[in-house]
């Protein structure tokens, strides 16, 4: 399973809406061949797996499966027709399927043909695989990350006519790169109209562009900006006086299963306040400012205890710089 999760990962940044997965194919006492999910519309994990040994599987053969085989039709067949077909006697899944409508079906399927199905080996790992998957495919919304570049007074900016950069090179790419595992990069007006960010995945040529969203209350905006300008232009999308939680349905409405917020602080600000953020990518510049532009604004939490806690943190540092990554704790919706 271990292998197939390394296998799965091998599709992160190029399957959604659909889930990354890897399968194991182990035949004769060993690993015969392994498979991945690619891209949408192509051909799942297990099947590209069974597809690429070619040969007729014995019930003592097994598949190792990192989600639940599919047993509907959508874009493809289902997997389950095509593990029933091999031959093989035992299917392993790391996690069941998580969207209500499928949840279980291909298991029950598997062992109502016969199939010894084992389910829940390294069902933790399997489940982090799909994060962004599992939230939008059971609540409708994406998952939501905070990103930011602050200094170490908790500052987006430093002083009027210096170099802006809080972060060095170094963090400024590996900050990139991520943007290539999301759905959409979000921002607001402001950073718009001060930054004229392009928003585009420097450090990953050739791959997908996610969608560029940028929130305005008024809609005034500089037409020649390169969202609206360059070759990405129609990935961009204007929400004009939305709220920041329609704004979430309506993206998951259109298959965004992730949303990177990259500012600014007004958004970053409202996220937290809303209680929107499930994780934070927050990159600490060794640096103190005193800048004019606070990364979480807000109205903030009315008490300590009820502030938004952090759960799985890493810490990693790049080059000067220290890249602190966590996720939300579960938290009920603060009362408006």
């Amino acid at each position: 399973m271990r292998v197939a999760i390394a296998e799965a990962r091998k599709g992160t940044g190029h399957t959604s809406p659909n889930p990354i997965v890897g399968a194991v194919l182990v035949a004769r006492g060993g690993v015969v061949a392994l498979g991945h999910h690619q891209k949408v519309g192509s051909a799942h994990a297990e099947v590209r797996c069974l597809e690429s040994y070619g040969r007729r599987l014995r019930k003592s053969d097994s598949v190792y499966v990192t989600l639940e085989p599919c047993s509907t039709t959508g874009r493809t067949p289902p997997c389950t027709e095509a593990i029933l077909a091999s031959g093989l006697g035992c299917v392993v899944v790391g996690t069941i399927d998580p969207n209500p409508k499928h949840q279980g079906r291909g298991i029950a399927t598997l062992r109502a043909a016969g199939i010894e199905v084992r389910v829940g080996v390294l069902a933790d790992e399997c489940t982090k695989l799909n994060e962004a998957f599992n939230k939008w495919v059971q609540t409708g919304r994406p998952l939501v990350i905070a990103k930011c570049g602050m200094t170490l007074d908790g500052r987006l900016t430093r002083g009027p006519g210096e170099d802006q950069w809080i972060t060095g090179p170094a963090a400024r790419r590996h900050a990139n790169r991520f943007r290539a595992q999301v759905d959409a990069i979000l921002i607001g007006a402001e950073t718009l109209r001060i930054d004229n960010p392009r928003l585009t995945v420097r450090e990953n040529p050739g791959g997908r562009q996610p969608w560029r969203v940028v929130l305005s209350r008024s809609g005034k905006l500089p037409g020649n900006a390169h969202v609206f300008t360059d070759r990405y232009a129609n990935r961009t999308l204007l929400f004009e006086n939305k709220p920041l939680d329609v704004v979430l349905d309506s993206l998951g409405q259109k298959d965004v299963t992730s949303v990177l917020i990259e500012g600014g602080g007004e958004v970053l600000g409202q996220a937290l306040d809303q209680r929107l953020v499930n994780q934070v990518h927050i990159y600490l510049g060794a640096i103190f400012s005193g800048g004019p532009v606070i990364a979480f604004p807000g109205t903030g939490a009315p008490s300590t205890p009820e502030g938004l806690r952090l759960c799985d943190l890493r810490y990693e540092q790049i080059g000067d710089d220290v890249f602190i990554s966590a996720k939300a704790r579960s938290h009920p919706p603060r009362l408006q």
